[in-house]
């Protein structure tokens, strides 16, 4: 259950951050409608990912996929805006996923 709810976490993370990033374009940047239209249906695929979880708490499931957004956001600002993350985003970013891990696989 670990390996699928990390890569869930992982697919939902990209689709958030994929979809966001193309309307971003579409309305920042002045990109075609259809970048915008693409960002859009990927932002509706971004919000079934995490009903795929098996863990029965909506709350949890979103506050735990909290902690991997925030990696993915750096890791996407870094290799696509070439904007490097310093030390205090790392330190941060794993302080956010220790409490991930913490709400969504503690043994309850």
């Amino acid at each position: 259950m670990l390996i699928k709810s990390a890569i869930l976490f992982v697919l939902a993370g990209l689709a958030e951050i994929g979809g966001g990033y193309l309307v971003w374009l579409w309305l920042r940047e002045k990109k075609h409608i259809f970048v915008g239209a693409a960002g859009c249906i990927i932002l509706v695929i971004y919000g079934v990912i995490p009903t795929l979880q098996d863990y029965p708490n909506f709350g949890r499931v979103y506050a735990a996929y909290g902690g991997i957004f925030i990696i993915l956001s750096l890791l996407w600002g870094w290799g696509i805006d070439k904007k490097k993350p310093d030390r205090y985003d790392w330190i941060g970013a794993g302080i956010a996923l220790i409490g991930a891990a913490i709400i969504i696989w503690t043994p309850r």
